[in-house]
């Protein structure tokens, strides 16, 4: 297995998509430049800001061809594999691997309910058939499955599954993760909310999973660096930053909002897929005048000038 640190901002990075829903393949290779250009330290293709949840097989294995062609090795690939079966899960993972990703993130299966042992089993089996690194995702509010500190805790001894993203949006329950985990070595903990990155890092975790990025991958980047770098005060200021922007979730999916802000910044990403790609004209005025202020401040670049 090749060892990959799990660190820093790594963007759900969105998937352009052409009028007919096809994937856009050159603007996806812009965005997968974009990013690194920004400096983020990893990127995450079909995540949910990524559309994984309306992609098909066989489109997210173009995605994922084309990002890892495109990434050449600059930063790891972190490929979303989780579907609700274990062997289906096992299956993507194997084509994720052959690919070439670098990371698997596996979220918990959704629909039925599982139990704790249940979702134990499942990730250890994943983890004994590929040898690669795996990140577990826990966003609960979507799959209706929860992964408790004490199952982080005992999947972590298992050498392959290296990290954890929590989007529960719970912060203890990541803190527990990060309190849980200490004697696991280099088991990382990730944020999967955005407005959590910088309090994530002080208690010990290792970065996020950033959807905003996809709009301000610069600042988001700077949240860790500055961390890193020891300026708390920038950290603390870039984070305190896209506050704004996240009050626009309020009209709409925060995929929806995602896709529509890097639209309005000029760049030719298409819409959300169908049915989740609608915001209300208030909406989209919002968006416009928080990314003009924004911009106003450096944050981000309109290409239409």
């Amino acid at each position: 297995m090749k060892p990959v640190e799990i660190k820093g901002i790594i963007p759900p990075i969105i998937t352009p998509m052409n009028e007919d829903e096809s994937v856009n393949e050159a603007e996806l290779r812009n965005q997968v430049n974009r990013q690194i250009e920004g400096g983020v330290h990893g990127l995450f293709p079909f995540g949910t800001n990524g559309e994984g949840y309306i992609l098909n097989e066989q489109e997210k294995e173009q995605v994922l061809r084309i990002v890892i062609d495109e990434t050449k090795g600059r930063v790891p690939v972190y490929a979303g594999t989780g579907c609700i079966s274990t062997k289906d899960t096992i299956r993507q993972s194997k084509m994720a691997m052959e690919l070439g990703a670098d990371v698997l993130s596996i979220i918990t299966p959704s629909f039925a309910a599982a139990s704790q042992n249940e979702l134990y089993e499942h990730y250890k089996a994943v983890a004994a058939a590929v040898d690669m690194p795996i990140v577990l995702y826990n966003i609960p509010a979507r799959t209706g499955n929860a992964l408790a500190p004490a199952t982080v805790a005992k999947l972590s001894k298992i050498d392959n599954i290296v990290g954890a993203k929590d989007s529960s949006g719970n912060f203890d329950n990541m803190l527990q993760y990060i309190e849980q985990t200490r004697d696991s070595e280099d088991f990382a903990v990730l944020s999967g909310n955005d407005s959590l990155i910088l309090w994530n890092l002080l208690a010990g975790g290792a970065g996020g999973i950033a959807g905003c990025a996809n709009v301000f991958p610069e600042v988001m980047a700077s949240i860790y660096d500055a961390f890193m770098a020891g300026d708390l005060e920038k950290a603390r200021a870039a984070q305190d930053s896209i506050r704004s922007f996240r009050n626009c979730f309020r009209y709409g999916n925060p995929n929806t909002i995602v896709k529509t802000a890097v639209s309005l910044l000029g760049y030719p990403v298409g819409r959300c897929r169908a049915p989740f790609n609608q915001v209300p004209e208030e909406g989209i005025e919002a968006i416009r005048a928080v990314l003009k202020e924004n911009e106003a401040k450096g944050m981000c670049r309109c290409v239409k000038g």
